[in-house]
């Protein structure tokens, strides 16, 4: 059985609440089901979890490589200009390990500060756009 981190960062507690024509209407409790379901309908385990702390999110991402574990980020508002969390996050697949970038909505899309990410050039691959179907995407990859 794989094993994956699905780690995000700022905000994303807030969901269903916090600017849902952006967001969509799913709740984080609804985000955290529907990864868990699909993980599991696809022999993965994962866990979900997520932070306001860029120090956390950081130690996270060492843990995964320390543990070998793959892992589906959504950087959040991080993706625009920690570069502390790109270098932390280049470490996952250097050791071999995937890292996957998901966005719910398309920064393309938005304001022009969005459409930078630090973290996209050193992600095995970015899926964007598409709610709470972006982490099932990741998933659905990273079980091939």
């Amino acid at each position: 059985m794989s094993n994956v981190l699905v780690l995000n960062g700022p905000n994303l507690g807030r969901l269903g609440s916090r600017e849902p024509e952006i967001y969509g209407s799913a709740d984080w409790k609804t985000l955290v089901d529907r990864v868990l379901a699909e993980a599991s309908a696809l022999g993965i385990q994962a866990e979900v979890r997520q932070t306001n702390d860029e120090a956390e999110l950081i130690g996270w991402i060492y843990e995964a490589v320390d543990q070998h574990k793959d892992v589906v980020l959504n950087p959040a508002a991080f993706t625009h200009y920690s570069y502390a969390l790109r270098d932390a996050a280049v470490q996952v697949p250097k050791a071999g390990l995937r890292l996957i970038e998901v966005h719910l909505s398309n920064p393309h899309s938005r304001e022009e500060f969005r459409h930078t990410s630090v973290i996209s050039g050193i992600a095995t691959g970015v899926i964007a756009g598409f709610g709470v179907d972006s982490y099932l995407l990741a998933l659905r990859q990273l079980a091939r």
